[in-house]
């Protein structure tokens, strides 16, 4: 199957849910979409089209929140990037972790450092962060304040004042 043929695959099966249609190079296609449609898509990835699913990416734009699906069709060789944007009010999509295992992670690491509620994750808890990190912040977010939760909480984001990147001290006068 080439490129043409998996593009009219997908605004076949996403329809309105479609929003727009990047074709960055033959072997890289961007598709914006409604949220709603994350599980038809990843559904149709998978079983219809054979793909095999990278990663997930989530970023705080201006905007709200972007997160990006990259799915591989190996024996095609190119890669579909599924993109939806949520609100920072409410960020919420449904889980592909129940489809697509693979995503599990990734999605718990989203939610814990962007606040996106993944409905219907089989296991949302810590990944990352401590377990009593405060709720509502958010350290991938645009809007959070690192210093005052960092001291609270000692967590890794007080060491990165350059702790774990010092050089290791040698001994004294002599050493080799």
């Amino acid at each position: 199957m080439n490129l043409d043929d998996t593009i009219t695959r997908i605004e076949t099966a996403l329809g309105n849910e479609l929003l727009n249609l990047d074709r960055k190079s033959d072997r890289r296609l961007y598709i914006d979409m409604t949220p709603v449609a994350v599980r038809e898509a990843s559904r149709l990835m998978l079983g219809g089209l054979g793909a095999r699913f990278q990663i997930a990416t989530g970023v705080a734009t201006r905007e709200g929140i972007e997160v990006m699906y990259h799915w591989a069709l190996d024996r095609e060789g190119f890669v579909v990037t599924l993109r939806i944007l949520l609100g920072y009010e409410q960020p919420e999509v449904d889980s592909i972790a129940t489809l697509c295992p693979a995503a599990e992670w990734i999605e718990r690491e989203m939610w814990e450092l962007l606040g996106i509620q993944f409905r219907g994750h089989p296991d949302l808890r810590h990944l990352l962060l401590d377990d009593d990190w405060p709720e509502g912040n958010y350290p991938l977010r645009r809007d959070f304040q690192g210093d005052a939760v960092g001291r609270e909480h000692g967590s890794l984001l007080q060491q990165g004042e350059g702790d774990h990147r010092r050089e290791p001290e040698r001994g004294g006068e002599g050493a080799s």
